[in-house]
């Protein structure tokens, strides 16, 4: 799987596609969790939370993982665009489903629209590999695409998530072919839902979830 290739079109796609419906998703909670001091971003893209991140936690390290070398190289040009150091930003270029976290470490993991891109028997150890990096009190946050509950935005969410996985599996080789919810794996590892706004006609949600402890 690999994003290289939409790198330098995903700004503009996500705009045409959602306007700022997917940067109020990843931003939603990130005012909740301002006392973080590592943290660690999977998936994160070109850069767009990664910066809004810097601005709301100046102090904190931050580990940006990504299998794109082209996304990173879009999030390292975003911030210093803005004038935003990347001293304490470390950013990896790597496979999630191999890369290997310090136990323990994180008190914030932050997986925006990046968990459904995996099948459910590659979902599972995943999180609990992210599980075991976390903290004993960490705080997690996600945002990602939903099937709404009923009626017409039922069946316009399905429609729209049948379309997206079909393209990104030809154009990026997206390993997932539906998408698989990861509350029950969370929920595994200790993490207790806190918040969770559902938008875009029940397509969208984004989450808190943290750990008891």
């Amino acid at each position: 799987m690999s994003f290289d290739v939409l790198a330098p079109h995903y700004r503009w796609m996500e705009f045409v596609l959602a306007g700022d419906k997917l940067q109020h998703g990843r931003t939603a909670f990130l005012g909740r969790v301002t006392e973080a001091k590592k943290v660690l971003i999977l998936g994160e893209g070109n850069g767009r939370f990664l910066l809004e991140c810097r601005r709301k936690l100046p102090d904190a390290k931050i580990t940006v993982v990504d299998a794109s070398a082209r996304m990173l190289s879009l999030a390292r040009r975003r911030l210093a665009g803005q004038g935003i150091d990347c001293e304490r930003i470390e950013f990896i270029h790597a496979d999630a489903l191999t890369w290997m976290p310090p136990a323990g470490d994180y008190d914030l993991i932050v997986t925006h629209f990046f968990l459904d891109c995996f099948r459910g028997d590659q979902l599972q150890p995943l999180i609990a590999k992210l599980a075991r990096a976390a903290a004993s009190r960490a705080n997690w946050l996600l945002a990602d695409f939903q099937t709404a509950e009923s009626g017409l935005r039922r069946h316009r969410s399905r429609l729209i998530l049948w379309g997206m996985y079909r393209f990104f599996r030809v154009v990026t080789r997206l390993p997932a072919t539906e998408l698989i919810s990861p509350d029950a794996f969370l929920q595994q590892h200790g993490f207790r839902l806190r918040e969770r706004e559902a938008y875009d006609w029940g397509l969208l949600h984004s989450d808190w979830w943290q750990r008891a402890g």
